[in-house]
């Protein structure tokens, strides 16, 4: 499912084609933790779904740790 949100960082609109089921997505709408709706998720996917932020977005902000 292809998903596209506007970085607060950069002001570009991304977009990401991820592995989910409407369900899923239905279960985080409703109140479901997104870690607990889209285990199967990177971390920084699901970042990206919450806040628009990509990884590149947070290196250039704070750097590669």
């Amino acid at each position: 499912m292809i998903f596209s949100r506007k970085s607060p960082f950069t002001g570009k609109v991304n977009a990401m084609d991820l592995p989910v089921t409407i369900e899923q997505v239905q279960k985080w709408e409703n109140g479901e933790l997104i870690q607990n709706a889209m285990p199967n998720l990177s971390a920084d996917e699901r970042e990206f779904l919450i806040s628009g932020y990509t990884a590149d977005d947070w290196s250039k902000m704070f750097g590669d740790e």
